[in-house]
């Protein structure tokens, strides 16, 4: 051993293993249809989301009513705010959303995840902010089906010895 190796392309050639090849990712390109606008599907629970974003004044609308009419709750319209605060774009995009299935807080969540993901197609330098928040992944919680000879999914039925 009295030559050295510097460096891991020699310590590869010393042991006859040719050096990969860089892999460089290409920055991802906007994707918007001929009306600029990004369309994104989310889903939460048993709801399902069809978002479209487009430029404009922050104007929500979800199933054809204005967002303060469809989730009356302020927990459901903070939860749809979420990804424009987290991205730093708030009141820059209209929202469009037609939404099925599932409760008012399921479909709140499902709205959430459309519009993360509409972002990010729009404009792809804001895909860091929204995965490191986690809006970007699907909450893949759902309700456990029942089971025969269980009351609920895993309730059993009173117990009586006698």
């Amino acid at each position: 051993m009295a030559e050295q190796i510097n460096s891991l392309e020699e310590l590869g050639s010393a042991a006859g293993i040719e050096a990969a090849p860089e892999i460089l990712e290409e920055p991802r390109e906007p994707v918007r249809d001929e009306l600029g606008r990004s369309y994104a599907t989310g889903k939460r629970k048993d709801a399902v989301a069809r978002v479209w974003i487009k430029p404009g004044s922050g104007k929500v609308t979800v199933n054809g009513k204005e967002l303060n009419t469809y989730f009356a709750r302020p927990v459901l319209q903070m939860i749809l705010r979420q990804p424009f605060t987290v991205a730093g774009v708030e009141d820059q995009f209209d929202v469009m959303a037609t939404v099925k299935g599932g409760g008012l807080s399921g479909q709140a969540g499902a709205v959430k995840h459309g519009i993360s993901k509409a972002l990010q197609l729009y404009d792809p330098s804001l895909r860091g902010a929204l995965k490191a928040a986690g809006f970007l992944t699907r909450d893949s919680r759902v309700v456990e089906r029942k089971k025969f000879g269980k009351r609920k999914a895993r309730r059993s039925f009173q117990f009586s010895k006698r």
